[in-house]
């Protein structure tokens, strides 16, 4: 008996074992196929998974279930957050563009005037310029095809104009002066795409402030913001304002590295987690090169993300002056999340918190983006534009800054100087002219009929000179009227040194570019007089 019991033992338990394993089999089987007419099929992994399979398997006529699945999910993701997104494929390359230090393109700057692509300006070093396109020019054709038209958008150019580098497009142009088109032949090449827009040195009470304006967060933007001071510095700036306003963020860790160059070894610069997103803390190695200078931070209601990250920082940790109006509220962290089709999705993972722990994203609900972008409009309709006073945080709970100060959060960074919109020189004559972007219109025709007088002044003080003495006020009241917009004298009285200031700096700009535009723009900005009030108590 002894001799038979192990062999016999052996084979129960593998009938045993068999029997458990295709019990078990069946049931996760019956989980994961079902039956149709007498048809096997697999239970996909979701309810929505389920429905496409059996739209695909079983609906009465062919169905496109790729265009349905892109439609699903973009329904998904709209009901998720505000900031969370779908990026199909053909829209990823000029979404991920926007924050990459370089794209591939003919190298142009442009303005749809008229139903028609104008050259506003030709990119020193890029392909344009090296086949003779000049400022001025109209595109009328792109691979001798007509495009000119109402159905020209600024998404369409650049989806006409960029590509691979080294791939050809043609153009044809119209010249002032000549009614014949001009065909070129351009290889794109790489773009940069640069985040600090203006950086030059104002002198008040024999004082140098260096300024430096960020556009973005992107790649390359702490490089270059480090290369903007260090230009500064050696032009003898003692003290500097960074302006941040209309900066609506991009990378995070481009602000850390630039709230690093500010901070003592140990500050908090910013901390980050979520649900599945572990908790994320960034603090001041120490190493920074300008922890000693003096200097002030602007914000305004579209300075967001990255931006916030940097003003919140430098609240916190008592660190700098925070000028302007109160920032737009995002406290999300975002992580790209690419798909085999080559669409992507953006979705939030992550709250990120200031210093002293506040999440300034503003209220949301899941899925109501419209309310969400109404915010802004409701801020200015309630006043919060032109007054402190006016302003509301969602959250009441008061935060502390390394020194004791109270600060809020729960919807945007409060600035600790608030400097209200200036509406007195604002009339209806110039908000009509404004809106309608006749103010930008009329710059650029005055530049192309005037341009090569104007291209003799180098600078932006000598040019401005020159275009006071020209008087070209009532050239522009003709040319307004011309678009349908009748004069009114006493309103343009009061608007007249607004409408000066603005035009005046856009003719700058076509000529000199944004060296010469942002000196001339920002010299009388409110925000920009109470900073270096600021600067020089």
């Amino acid at each position: 008996m002894k001799k038979y019991l192990f062999p016999t033992l052996t084979i129960v338990c593998l009938l045993l074992g068999f029997l458990i394993g295709n019990a078990v089999s069946n049931k996760v089987n019956a989980q994961r196929f079902y039956i149709q007419n007498g048809q096997l099929f697999q239970q996909p992994e979701s309810k929505i998974d389920q429905v496409i399979a059996l739209i695909q398997a079983g609906y009465v006529d062919a169905i496109n279930v790729d265009s349905i699945t892109e439609e699903v999910t973009k329904d998904l993701i709209k009901r998720l957050d505000p900031h969370s997104a779908y990026i199909p494929k053909e829209d990823l390359e000029m979404v991920n563009s926007e924050l990459s230090a370089s794209f591939s393109g003919i190298g142009v700057q442009f303005s749809i005037q008229n139903d028609t692509v104008q050259v506003v300006a030709v990119i020193s070093g890029g392909p344009c310029e090296g086949v003779g396109v000049l400022a001025g020019d109209k595109i009328v054709q792109v691979n001798d095809s007509n495009f000119t038209g109402k159905t020209i958008t600024n998404e369409k150019v650049m989806h006409a104009l960029r590509g691979p580098k080294g791939t050809e497009v043609k153009i044809g142009v119209v010249r002032s002066g000549t009614e014949e088109i001009l065909p070129f032949t351009i290889i794109r090449g790489d773009i940069p795409v640069h985040s600090v827009d203006a950086k030059f040195i104002i002198v008040e009470k024999g004082e140098k402030i260096g300024f430096v304006r960020v556009s973005r967060f992107a790649e390359k933007t702490y490089d270059e913001f480090i290369s903007a001071l260090a230009t500064l510095k050696g032009q003898g700036a003692t003290s500097y304002i960074i302006d941040l306003r209309e900066n609506s963020g991009g990378y995070m860790d481009q602000a850390i590295k630039m709230a690093n160059e500010f901070l003592g070894k140990g500050d908090m610069i910013v901390y980050s987690e979520g649900r599945a997103y572990p908790r994320f803390d960034a603090k001041a190695t120490g190493s920074g090169r300008f922890q000693r200078e003096e200097f002030v931070v602007l914000i305004d209601n579209f300075s967001a993300s990255a931006s916030e990250i940097f003003a919140g920082a430098m609240q916190d940790n008592d660190r700098a002056t925070i000028i302007g109006r109160r920032s737009f509220g995002k406290g999300l962290v975002q992580q790209q999340i690419p798909f085999a089709d080559g669409s992507a999705v953006r979705l939030t993972v992550a709250r990120y918190y200031t210093p002293s722990g506040r999440c300034i994203q503003k209220p949301y609900k899941l899925g109501e983006q419209e309310d969400y972008a109404q915010d802004l409009l409701d801020r200015f309709e309630h006043g919060e534009f032109f007054s402190a006073d006016s302003v509301h945080f969602a959250d009441s709970t008061v935060y502390y800054t390394k020194q004791g100060r109270q600060v809020m959060g729960g919807g945007g960074i409060m600035p600790d100087v608030f400097v209200g919109r200036d509406t007195t020189l604002y009339t209806p004559y110039f908000n009509i002219v404004s809106n309608r972007a006749y103010t930008y219109q009329f710059a650029y025709q005055y530049t192309n009929t005037h341009r090569s007088e104007l291209n003799k002044y180098k600078d932006w003080q000598s040019l401005e000179k020159h275009l006071l003495k020209a008087n070209w006020v009532d050239e522009f009241v003709t040319f307004a009227k011309e678009k349908g917009v009748e004069p009114n004298p006493e309103q343009l009285a009061i608007s007249k040194p607004l409408l000066i200031r603005i035009v005046n700096a856009y003719i700058v700009r076509n000529i000199l570019n944004d060296e010469g535009f942002f000196p001339l723009f920002e010299r009388d900005d409110d925000i920009v007089k109470k900073a270096i009030e600021e600067l020089t108590k």
